[in-house]
């Protein structure tokens, strides 16, 4: 069957543990009237009955090796709406390897609420044994949004759904990078960690010229039930608008709002793994902040040896994001990954969201297959049962000059040992140099510029200068710092003139057996000078 033509039924396929109609056989749900509250019902619903796991996948999916799934591949001619007016296509996930459930998709349209199905001719298989083991009606994991983002007669892939409740996007210039969720359940307590998922999927028709896609989501979890509504506008950044209404059967330790996805294994401040030839191997570089006095805070990541959560309390944040500030090919050197087009992910959010936190949750990772940064909106009350809350934000992916903090802001941190590159390693042997380079709306250079910078603790601060950096546009300032040992290294930095800030303020947390990396890393001559 050509998915053109979608089924013209109003139940949705049996994929779930508990199949449902979603409309009445006389066809309630028509296109006009099925909408967002529709779905906050069944949320609704959904929430005050017993959590049912999703039914696994038949082993013909589950066993595929790596190869085997990537080998499967969609005929773009089969995607929905292909040979149409319309400038968005939908084509499937194919649930198989890492995507062990199904989910079910659905239109919204003029002949109401119909379940989108694909066939099993819809695809391409690197074997005619592979594909004689697979169901005639492969479900979906997912699906990929495509849109003429390169020009009118291209279609992109901009948009994904894929895997528990986990979506990415690009913006125009840009290659698949960091992902967001729907929510994150106790990320700071592995062993407690909860992936709701979203099970079912309604995306509206769209009209033949719409520069924007609406869908519908309906999340489900040991401890969550909610309905998601995202308004998708591709371009230069493409941006989201989400609104989520949350049901909660009992009341989690920790739940992140808005949350955000991403990898970094090393990079500029960090030493390079043994063997190792690309400067740098990550999705982002940074976590930014803009709280709710117009502040700005730049937090570098890190790859720590132990867990690590920070966390930075707000009131009404007013922007958060992992972002890829370094968008140099020559800092990667990586003509396949092209770490220097991954998007930035920065979340706007809606309204007063009140008191709470931004938690940031690195993790050890010793491969760049592994997304090791969780960034996310924790709220000071924890949720209780019985009620509904609504989280209102945008989501912009792009690069990250498109939300640049409006004044100085950071575009390099790097670290070292103490002493003066290239001398004998005398003096300094237990201190670290930090340089921390600032560019954008500074002032002309003058003798009153200053470097504020504080450290936590017993930590030791020395040497602190300011210079002129005529090739980042900006400021360079450097310090050296003495880590109280077996303490982790807490600092804060800025540049100021008079009472005035003149740039954002850098945040850095670095734990001790990462400092004691770097103070023992090579790099200066032995005292013969070999």
């Amino acid at each position: 069957m050509n998915n053109n033509a979608v089924l013209r039924t109003v139940c949705v396929p049996v994929m779930l543990a508990a199949a449902a109609c979603l409309a009445s056989p006389a066809g309630a749900a028509t296109g006009k009237t099925f909408n967002f509250s529709d779905v906050i019902q069944i949320a609704r619903t959904q929430g005050m009955r017993p959590f049912v796991p999703l039914a696994p996948i038949p082993e013909s999916l589950a066993g595929l090796s790596y190869n085997q799934y990537q080998e499967i591949r969609f005929k773009p001619t089969a995607s929905l709406w292909y040979g149409t007016p319309r400038r968005f296509h939908v084509m499937p996930v194919p649930a198989g390897l890492y995507y062990n459930h199904c989910v079910s998709l659905n239109v919204i349209g003029a002949q109401g609420v119909v379940p989108l199905r694909f066939s099993k001719s819809d695809f391409t298989f690197p074997s005619a044994a592979l594909a004689g083991k697979m169901p005639q009606h492969l479900c979906a994991a997912g699906f990929k949004l495509t849109y003429p983002l390169a020009g009118p007669d291209i279609q992109n892939q901009f948009l994904v759904f894929a895997g528990a409740s986990y979506f990415r996007a690009v913006g125009r210039s840009n290659r698949f990078g960091l992902s967001a969720r729907g929510l994150a359940v106790n990320t700071a307590f592995p062993p407690d960690e909860e992936f709701p998922a979203f099970r079912r999927f309604w995306l509206r028709e769209p009209e033949p010229n719409a520069t924007s896609f609406t869908l519908y989501a309906l999340l489900a979890g040991a401890s969550v039930s909610g309905a998601y509504r995202f308004e998708v506008k591709p371009g230069e950044a493409t941006a989201l608008a989400v609104k989520a209404v949350l049901f909660f059967r009992r009341t989690p330790r920790v739940i992140g709002i808005a949350p955000l996805t991403s990898m970094f294994l090393y990079g500029e401040g960090t030493p390079r793994p043994p063997g190792e030839w690309r400067p740098a191997v990550h999705d982002s570089d940074g976590l930014q902040i803009e709280n709710g006095d117009h502040e700005w805070l730049w937090r570098p990541l890190i790859n720590p040896l132990n867990f690590l959560v920070s966390s930075f309390t707000l009131n009404n944040p007013r922007g958060f994001g992992l972002m890829q500030r370094d968008q140099d090919f020559s800092s990667y050197e990586d003509l396949g990954a092209r770490y220097d087009l991954r998007p930035s992910g920065w979340v706007v959010p809606e309204g007063a969201w009140g008191k709470g936190r931004v938690e940031l949750v690195e993790i050890p990772s010793p491969s760049e297959t592994e997304d090791n940064i969780v960034a996310y909106w924790v709220p000071q009350a924890r949720p209780q049962p019985g009620r509904a809350y609504t989280y209102q934000y945008r989501i912009l992916f792009g690069n990250a000059d498109e939300t640049r903090p409006p004044a100085g802001y950071v575009v390099h941190t790097f670290v070292g040992s103490g002493h003066n590159p290239g001398l004998p390693c005398k003096l300094d042997r237990d201190s670290l140099r930090f340089i921390v380079d600032f560019a954008g709306r500074i002032p002309p250079w003058s003798a009153d510029i200053h470097g504020i910078v504080s450290a936590g603790g017993f930590a030791s601060v020395k040497d602190v200068s300011v210079e002129r950096n005529e090739s980042a546009g900006g400021y360079r300032l450097s310090f050296q710092v003495a880590p109280e040992p077996r303490h982790p290294l807490e600092l804060r930095t800025f540049l100021k003139r008079g009472n005035a800030a003149l740039t954002e303020t850098w945040s850095y947390l670095l734990p001790w057996g990462n400092a004691q990396r770097l103070l023992g890393t090579p790099g200066c001559l032995t005292d013969g000078g070999s």
